[in-house]
């Protein structure tokens, strides 16, 4: 599968003044990126310095439901270097009735605190939990993955 760039929304500009193609084949270095792996795990990259709103995590969402095709797939969010994820934006990415079951993937604590206030939206509701392996978070999915 190719991976879709979801461009980070930039309040100063009006939305078509962005000049963004869709169809170009790279992605600007401050997007979202949202891939199927080979293993069938959604891949979300949070693109670092950035601060990502609603409408992002909106159209993020839109390509992980493209990738799902009416199932269920596992998502390894990518959280390293986000300066900040707005609540808009989290109950959005919380609210997937898609997503079987997610990883956030960090670094630092910082990455750890943007992960559990990303957790916080719905507790309880989805199989979700903060890595700084991608391999335990990968196996961890392959775990709680839950066909529907």
């Amino acid at each position: 599968m190719s991976a879709q760039a979801v461009p980070v929304h930039d309040s100063r500009f009006p939305d078509d003044a962005l000049g963004i193609s869709w169809a170009e084949d790279s992605a600007p270095a401050d997007s979202i990126t949202v891939d199927l792996a080979e293993d069938g795990i959604v891949e979300v990259t949070l693109p670092p310095n950035a601060v990502v709103g609603l409408p992002e995590a909106r159209t993020a969402a839109a390509a992980v439901r493209g990738f799902a095709g009416g199932g269920r797939l596992p998502v390894l969010l990518r959280v390293t270097g986000v300066l900040s994820v707005t609540s808009d934006a989290r109950v959005s990415y919380t609210n997937s009735v898609v997503v079987s079951a997610c990883a956030l993937l960090g670094e630092s604590p910082v990455d750890r605190v943007i992960a559990h206030f990303l957790l916080r939206a719905k507790p309880g509701s989805l199989p979700a939990q903060f890595f700084t392996s991608e391999a335990e978070a990968r196996d961890w999915l392959r775990e709680h993955h839950r066909e529907s």
